[in-house]
């Protein structure tokens, strides 16, 4: 309705005015003879039911109804790393630019825009409900990065949302603001409901990875990070204060921190077919926060919008929430307990500090390989030395092996391989237990690489984006089974990795006593590589170039070693040691008297068979 007026009378409203029709303005006063007005009947038909409807809307809305109807449009907010579209269509932030980061589709990443990202807050009264995605707002240029987003209501009353971009950072502050709203909103209304909801942009070129690793996130208030499923569907209803809600992205994220909590929430994450292709999943959060009609700021949130940046994330504890700890890093998947304190403590730091001496970050991943290699380098040369002391007792165990053949000699043919290996100071599980050392520091970099946003658009030889697959074969189609789980191409720091993967267990085998005698196992010895060319072909390129680096440092350690070690001299130690008399370790003691009893128990189980036999 345009141009109207309304003018309240002792027997109800009387409207006076024009309503717009099919873009002719008809005069309400002409609606009682629409035939003598020279209407037609489906113009007169519209403009009575857009007549009632705004009837309908003044008696709903009161103060609010004025509100309902606008023309669009944007205010801009932005500093030198995020540039923020308001709409007044809600009062919401419409559209959110990150200025240092590029899609693949080209220009910057747009994290949302329009109707992919919307949110409201709802306010109920005994008769009526205030949904702020229904009004038209009036924009107020507050300052440079502040604007204010308000619905004057008349008799002093007014509702808002300021928004302030806090310098330098990926933050804006949401403010709700109010003044007289009691004469509107009653005084026993104690909560605001907030809706929200996000339809995903894809902003890699893999799909695959990006969907696995995109998610809805929530810390509790007292602390705690949990997330829906990123691999399926999936619901929560949550009972408890939340401090933070976020939407999260594989390398960037869109989250809700409450200045105090949400109330509660329902979270809903729904992924989205492949034939919307622009689109990764559905995300809906619906909650509530505390309110007040006579608080002029009854609610305040800080709103991230920025990339998933372990520095970044971490420095925001300080600057919002007076210092608490919001656990925002949690949006970046480093791993479970163990792997995560590696990736925190060791790997992030001097990938940092590296990053501020050069800016190749291939160079970067194999300087922080070889630091990897040095740390590590002990349990590397124990597990050589173990390995060799091995060998070089294979022919006497084959010996006792030849000596005491058969099932029934396998207790003393056991007992006596473990005399040896006293006697000569070798330990079975020397080799192993570096190598399980070792485990936690290559599943901490298997988390670390993927989640690195600093990796992502930075080219290395012909790789274009070391956070992406680097294929050099593609095809169309797609093949069941491969596709799914191999993907459209074959990535080349892949290939090589396998091929070094394929080397490595060669030289371990040959490293191996029993390594020939067992065909069954040298067989899944070299399935393996090939299981990981399935597994990590579609992972990032730095992934891949790691361990590619990683295997390749271990082979020419391994050659090295075997020409710094004299075995001939360890010999000799071997057989000196074995004639002094040595007091058995632990593992020994414990490992014989498990023989013991073991024995022990054939022997009795022997017995009973007899007696039954007997009987």
């Amino acid at each position: 309705m345009q141009n109207s007026k309304v003018d309240l009378v002792s027997d109800g409203y009387l409207l006076t005015g024009s309503v717009n029709v099919d873009g002719k303005s008809v005069d309400i006063a002409d609606l009682s003879n629409p035939a003598a007005a020279g209407l037609s009947p489906v113009i007169a038909s519209k403009a009575v039911k857009l007549l009632k409807t705004t009837t309908r809307e003044l008696t709903q809305y009161q103060g609010f109804a004025r509100y309902l109807q606008g023309d669009s449009s944007t205010v801009r907010l932005e500093n030198e790393y995020i540039a923020l579209d308001l709409s007044n269509k809600g009062g919401v932030i419409s559209r959110a630019e990150l200025k240092d980061y590029k899609s693949y589709k080209g220009g910057n990443v747009v994290v949302f825009e329009g109707d992919d990202n919307g949110y409201s807050f709802i306010l109920n009264s005994a008769d009526r409900e205030f949904d702020t995605r229904n009004f038209f707002f009036e924009p107020v240029q507050e300052s440079d990065t502040t604007v204010l987003m308000t619905l004057n209501l008349g008799s002093g009353a007014s509702f808002g949302m300021r928004y302030t971009l806090l310098p330098e950072s990926y933050v804006v502050r949401m403010e709700i603001v109010q003044n007289g709203m009691q004469s509107i909103i009653p005084s026993n209304v104690a909560t605001m409901d907030f809706l929200w909801h996000q339809k995903m942009i894809r902003q890699e070129e893999g799909r695959m990875f990006e969907e696995r690793n995109s998610g809805l996130y929530y810390m509790y208030a007292g602390g705690g990070v949990e997330n829906l499923s990123e691999s399926s569907n999936d619901d929560e209803e949550v009972n408890e204060r939340i401090k933070w809600i976020g939407f999260k992205n594989q390398f960037f994220s869109m989250a809700f921190i409450a200045r105090s909590s949400f109330n509660n929430a329902n979270l809903t994450s729904t992924i989205l077919t492949k034939s919307q292709p622009g689109y990764l999943k559905e995300l809906e959060a619906v909650s509530s926060v505390d309110y007040n009609a006579s608080n002029p700021m009854p609610a305040q949130f800080d709103i991230l919008i920025g990339p998933n940046l372990y520095p970044m994330l971490s420095g925001l504890d300080d600057k919002l929430n007076d210092g608490e700890d919001l656990h925002l890093t949690r949006l970046i998947p480093l791993g479970w307990t163990l792997f995560r304190w590696i990736n925190t403590w060791i790997v992030i730091p001097v990938f940092d500090i590296l990053g501020k001496w050069f800016t190749n970050y291939g160079v970067i991943i194999l300087l922080l390989t070889i630091f990897i290699k040095i740390i590590i380098f002990p349990f590397t040369y124990k597990s050589y030395m173990s390995q060799a002391k091995m060998r070089l007792l294979a022919p006497e165990i084959k010996e006792i092996n030849e000596k005491y053949p058969g099932q029934e000699n396998a207790m003393t043919r056991q007992q006596k391989t473990m005399e040896l290996y006293s006697r000569a100071g070798a330990n079975p599980m020397a080799g192993c237990l570096p190598m399980l050392l070792q485990m936690p520091v290559l599943i901490a970099m298997f988390t670390f690489f993927p989640s690195c946003i600093e990796l992502r658009g930075e080219p290395f030889l012909w790789v274009k984006d070391l956070s992406a697959p680097d294929a050099i074969i593609t095809w169309s189609g797609n093949i069941p089974l491969v596709t799914e789980y191999f993907g459209n191409h074959l990535s080349l720091f892949c290939l090589l990795m396998t091929v070094t993967n394929i080397i490595y267990t060669k030289v371990t085998m040959q490293n191996q006593p029993s390594g020939a005698s067992m065909p069954g196992m040298k067989w899944m010895m070299y399935l393996m590589p090939l299981m990981f060319l399935v597994f990590f072909n579609n992972y990032a390129a730095g992934l891949s170039y790691y361990y590619f680096l990683s295997l390749l440092i271990t082979i020419v350690q391994t050659y090295v070693f075997r020409h710094v070690v004299n075995e001939e001299k360890m010999r000799a130690k071997m057989q000196e040691a074995s004639k002094k008399p040595r007091k058995k370790s632990g593992f020994m003691a414990r490992l014989e008297e498990a023989q013991r009893q073991q024995q022990a128990m054939l022997r009795e189980q022997e017995k009973r068979k007899k007696g039954a036999n007997r009987r």
